[in-house]
């Protein structure tokens, strides 16, 4: 027996252990053995993974890659072109585009433009707002990965529904066997500091910080906590910033509610110091913590598991709207979010070297996890015979800086990485059985990416 492409050489990982000395052999784009390099088939092509560690492909279930209607920032070429780059072989794009993906002919250009031009595979969820409640269904039906309701003031300035409105929206929801996503900030709290700052003339980045308090989080989250289990709906906080939303969503499991979170590299990795040290380039919503907020999202977020999965927010905006020539300038003229699909691996990775979490630790709440969440499981995020041939190969000892920007495959670079070393690295990507990068070299074609069918 000939296969497609066997990979050899390498330790296999998967969260319930690794094998050593191991690979995986691939046929149509699936899988069809996982185990020792010795014992797998004859293949058209050999990719020797020289003892480095491959993964089941890594899933990012939240970027904004900005198309339609913004395409001046990214689109699902350039994003999924960072993400194959980065060893991310299934994205997730938000739904605060323009037009907005709140109905199902704007989530059909959505998916129509993903597959002319995405180098992985993806998926889109859709928002819901006051004016499509009684679109839901129709939505469901188009192929949407699931929704979300933008709480508190965002990029894109999409209004949330009223409280009964989101009730109502959580029992439609409930009945398409999907989930609900939530940007978890009570947008009330938000508004008052925001106007109260820009009043006392306070305009610096870490104000911007300040404005959006860890209480807007958690009242957020405890608020949809509560409706869920009310309605029985399944919800998902993305972005967690900090320990005490973490706690909020550790009580919420407690009480039986089907509540998910999922926490980015950024809210691991700095402390709101970030402000002060690099300014407004390091603006995001909901901002970056403290010490101490960062230390309980580790400790319950990750040690103690209330957050589920890892993902990163990847927001391109241009090196103008996020104030790179001034970055200390006016904070209130700068825009929120920054690139992250090529750091959230290394970033990762480096977590595992220094011991914070193990790798198959890191595989389930980076792969596995965030698959079944959103319903793509187990023909994504598993390496299981007769599923999609899906999977990140790693360096875990590869040491190495992001010095500038360049490096970088999206339209817009702007990150507050640049400047931070790392331990580990991505080496290849392959999406269903194709190579699509290497080396942090984009190998693949534009256009082979395709939607992933949703399973609920």
């Amino acid at each position: 027996m000939t296969v497609d492409l066997v990979v050899r050489n390498c330790t296999v990982v998967t969260p319930a252990g690794r094998t050593p000395d191991a690979g995986v052999a691939v046929e149509d784009g699936e899988i069809v053995a996982v185990g020792r390099s010795d014992r797998l088939p004859d293949a058209d092509r050999v990719l020797d993974a020289e003892g480095n560690v491959l993964v089941p492909g890594i899933v990012d279930g939240h970027i904004h890659n900005r198309e339609p209607g913004l395409e001046y920032k990214e689109d699902w070429e350039s994003a999924t072109r960072a993400a194959a780059a980065g060893g991310v072989t299934t994205v997730v794009g938000m739904p605060n585009t323009d037009p907005v993906i709140d109905r199902p002919d704007h989530l059909e250009l959505k998916f129509e433009r993903g597959e002319a031009s995405a180098h992985v595979d993806f998926q889109s969820y859709a928002v819901v707002t006051s004016e499509n409640l009684d679109l839901i269904p129709d939505i469901d039906e188009a192929g949407a990965l699931g929704f979300k309701i933008f709480l508190g003031s965002t990029v894109g300035d999409v209004p949330p529904p009223n409280d009964g409105e989101i009730i109502e929206a959580m029992e439609k929801i409930q009945e398409t066997g999907k989930r609900l996503g939530f940007h978890e900030e009570n947008g009330e709290i938000i508004d008052h500091y925001t106007e109260k700052f820009q009043a006392e003339g306070r305009n610096e980045p870490i104000d911007h910080s300040h404005s959006r308090p860890v209480i807007a989080e958690r009242e957020a989250v405890e608020r949809m906590i509560t409706f869920a289990e009310e309605t029985g709906a399944k919800i998902h906080m993305f972005h967690v910033s900090s320990g005490s939303a973490a706690e909020a969503v550790a009580r919420g499991k407690e009480r039986g509610v089907d509540v998910t979170a999922e926490t980015t590299p950024h809210y691991l990795w700095f402390t709101e110091e970030v402000m002060r040290e690099k300014g407004n380039p390091a603006r995001i919503q909901p901002p970056i913590r403290n010490a101490a907020e960062r230390e309980q999202l580790w400790r319950v977020g990750i040690d103690d598991g209330a957050i589920d999965s890892i993902a990163t927010d990847h927001a391109p905006h241009t090196p103008e709207e996020k104030k790179v020539d001034d970055p200390f300038g006016n904070t209130w003229e700068a825009i929120s979010g920054f690139v992250g699909l090529e750091t959230e691996i290394p970033v990762m990775l480096t977590f595992v070297d220094q011991g914070r979490l193990t790798m198959e630790e890191w595989v389930r709440r980076h792969s596995t996890r965030p698959a079944q969440i959103w319903g793509m499981y187990p023909r994504k995020g598993s390496l299981q015979v007769g599923t999609d041939a899906d999977f990140t190969i790693v360096d875990p000892d590869r040491e190495w800086t992001l010095e500038d920007a360049d490096e970088l495959h999206s339209k817009n670079c702007v990150t507050p990485f640049i400047g931070e070393s790392f331990t580990g690295k991505a080496v290849a990507t392959v999406v269903r059985g194709e190579i699509v990068a290497e080396d942090g070299n984009v190998v693949g074609e534009s256009g082979y990416g395709t939607r992933v069918d949703v399973d609920t």
